[in-house]
């Protein structure tokens, strides 16, 4: 994954530092208690009232952009995607670039890794980041935009599409403060000499390719007692007549009728449109601006956790599982086809090799089978949804819905986190199988060493939000995943394309300075993983191998800052409002440790307990029913019931009937034996 490689290394090479004093940690834990469950949240690579960059969300876009008397310039992006943060200093400089042409057009930013923006998201049909949308001016009737198409993003060229995107639209629809941009004739520029409007009246004289007249149209749209007109230079004859001998060139009309070409150093747009705003009696109107938010909304706390990189977190794993099917899976709408069967395959591999605790593991095993039982060729988002959520509060499944990153947490709340979750669980399940080959029995992808490696490789051109990234994950399996024989080679091949997406980034913007793109394991956590040949530096693959076996196994993963399961009755995962940090395990128990005891908990099911066919039913959706669209039909009006199951509580009430009912019949058993034996005394006759 290219850019997916953002801060997605293996375990943090982090930076050594002294251990704070102790007031300093007490004051990170206060610091944690009063942000609660919204420490660590969404991150932010724009912020309102710095940048020039209007901030979107859920409940703004459709306003700001609907029937707006500007134009809208969106860009859909991910806070957490490698590509997103390293042109975000572009977008910024976009922004301020073209701040006076607001009134006319706006450039604006939606973050998609935002659980709130999901939804808008998803609407808006935005499955890859970054995407950008315009929308025009005046539109009435809800549309998810024109998508602005090419490689070439940098910033002039989206800027002079955006004069493109301003002069398509109609006389009618185009923006109120928008001038026209349109070449006016010569005959034109001969009457503004002969008005006397009481302004200046500039006229841009370029060629037909240029931009330079338009931009500085634009640039002049929030200056009062100033129109500025362009024209062509086609009539050769007319340019000699006013002195012109080249173009671009700007020809100035006064206020009170004289005119003449100005001069200014360089023939550039920012020249033209400095000199013009200099000009005595022009001035600035009241400008539309991006509102300041209120800073406690625009407060971000990054609450640091102590780790050790030694050790794998359960709390990555299952905060990454918990934003993959959450909020990565819900830019899908509709699951059908290619989709489909990539989900299918990518659970499958998941649910068999997760090393996580029971309930999570029960959880992805419930999903795989129904995933494979369904007969539809399409199913909605929602039904996924509504399973991962536990809807029906089946005791033992369960998936936190919060994200706590750990050995992936970075220095600011952009860097590191999902992608790096990401590479934590694909080098987790290429071990897994080559550690118990036999969990895949049965699966269709025994025997087979790619198969856990081909299976991401779908993922992350099907699903992974960042393009850019997928297609570079993307070009390095084309070039040698096939060359894959053994388990073991499917390890090591992840784990040097790692290091190769590391290398490429050294240096981004989207590298955590606290964490740098280094080979990885480094000497302090391998030494025998380094040696040096002919003086450089060289890896022993044969210790690597068995380093990445150790460090990527169960018995090496810890539930540190882990969510807790939560009570016996409790089927479904925590509400948003609850904290995580009150069920922390301790950091020196190993995986096989807390599995055992996790096991002891009432409410967590044996991953290999069958599912009652009553629950397969709920869950299959109708498996009966005809595929198609009626089916389709069936699954959507099937999945907000999924819901409808038995809660604890009335399992409890069940057993206690079933008990009350039981001693009833013993006590009123007893009573007619009893009378019974009476009745016998006294009908019986003595013998005479």
């Amino acid at each position: 994954m290219a850019a997916a490689g953002v801060a997605a290394r293996s375990p943090g090479t982090r930076a050594r530092r002294p251990p704070p004093p102790r007031a300093a940690r007490l004051l990170v834990l206060l610091a944690a208690a009063l942000a609660g469950p919204g420490a660590g949240g969404a991150a932010r690579l724009y912020h309102a009232g710095e940048d020039a960059v209007w901030m979107l969300d859920s409940g703004s876009v459709r306003g700001a952009t609907a029937n707006s008397s500007a134009a809208w310039l969106v860009q859909f992006y991910s806070s957490w995607c490698g590509h997103c943060i390293g042109y975000a200093p572009t977008w910024r400089a976009l922004a301020e670039d073209v701040r006076d042409w607001a009134s006319a057009i706006r450039v604006a930013a939606l973050d998609c890794a935002e659980e709130k923006n999901q939804e808008v998201c998803r609407t808006y049909n935005i499955h890859f980041y970054p995407t950008f949308r315009y929308f025009k001016a005046f539109t009435k009737e809800f549309t998810t935009g024109e998508t602005l198409k090419g490689p070439d993003r940098e910033l002039r060229t989206v800027r002079q599409v955006m004069i493109d995107f301003l002069q398509n639209h109609t006389e009618g629809t185009r923006p109120p403060s928008c001038p026209s941009l349109d070449p006016i004739q010569p005959s034109d520029v001969l009457s503004l000499m002969d008005s006397r409007g009481g302004r200046y009246m500039a006229v841009m004289f370029e060629s037909n390719g240029s931009y330079v007249g338009r931009e500085v149209i634009l640039d002049l749209i929030p200056y009062e007692n100033i129109v500025v007109s362009r024209a062509l230079d086609g009539d050769k004859a007319f340019l000699q007549s006013l002195g012109i001998s080249s173009v671009p060139s700007c020809y100035l009309i006064y206020p009170n009728g004289s005119h003449g070409l100005i001069n200014v150093v360089k023939p550039l747009r920012s020249f033209f449109s400095s000199y013009l705003k200099s000009l005595p009696d022009v001035r600035k109107k009241l400008l539309s601006l991006p509102e300041k938010p209120n800073k406690e909304e625009n407060s971000e706390v990054v609450v640091w956790r102590e780790f050790n990189r030694a050790k794998l977190y359960t709390a990555d794993l299952e905060s990454g599982l918990h934003y993959l099917l959450r909020v990565e899976l819900a830019a899908h709408r509709s699951l059908a086809g290619a989709e489909l069967k990539t989900l299918r395959e990518f659970v499958t591999v998941v649910a068999k090799l997760f090393p996580g605790r029971p309930p999570v593991r029960k959880l992805l095993e419930t999903l795989q089978e129904w995933l494979a039982s369904l007969p539809l060729d399409r199913i909605p988002y929602n039904a996924v949804l509504d399973l991962v959520n536990n809807k029906m509060r089946i005791s033992g499944l369960f998936l936190t819905n919060h994200v706590k990153w750990v050995g992936c947490q970075g220095s600011r709340l952009e860097l590191r986190g999902y992608p790096c979750s990401l590479w934590k669980l694909f080098h987790t399940l290429t071990v897994q199988a080559s550690i118990h080959p036999e969990a895949l029995a049965g699966t269709g992808f025994e025997d087979d060493p790619q198969a856990v490696l081909q299976t991401v490789r779908k993922y992350v051109h099907t699903f992974f939000g960042c393009k850019e990234c997928g297609e570079h994950f993307e070009a390095m399996a084309k070039e040698s995943m096939d060359s894959v024989k053994t388990l073991d080679q499917a390890v090591l091949w992840l784990w040097k394309k790692h290091n190769a997406v590391n290398s490429r980034l050294a240096g981004h913007l989207s590298e955590d300075p606290r964490f740098p793109k280094v080979p990885w394991p480094t000497p302090d956590l391998c030494p025998a993983c380094h040696e040096e040949i002919k003086g450089l530096d060289s890896w022993n693959e044969g210790h690597v191998l068995t380093f990445l076996k150790q460090h990527y196994s169960g018995d090496n993963l810890v539930d540190t800052y882990s969510v807790n399961l939560g009570d016996p009755g409790d089927g479904g995962a925590l509400g948003r409002g609850q904290v995580e940090d009150k069920g922390l395990t301790s950091p020196g128990k190993s995986r096989r440790e807390q599995d055992a005891a996790g096991l002891h908990l009432p409410h967590v099911l044996d991953p290999r307990t069958d599912l009652p066919e009553s629950l397969r039913h709920r869950l299959g959706l109708r498996l009966h029913s005809p595929p198609g669209p009626g089916a389709l039909a069936e699954v959507e009006a099937a999945a907000p019931s999924l819901g409808a199951g038995f809660s604890s509580l009335d399992m409890s009430l069940c057993l206690l009937l079933y008990v009350a009912s039981s001693l009833f019949l013993m006590v009123m058993c007893c009573f007619f034996r009893v009378r019974s034996k009476r009745w016998k005394v006294r009908l019986h006759h003595p013998a005479v």
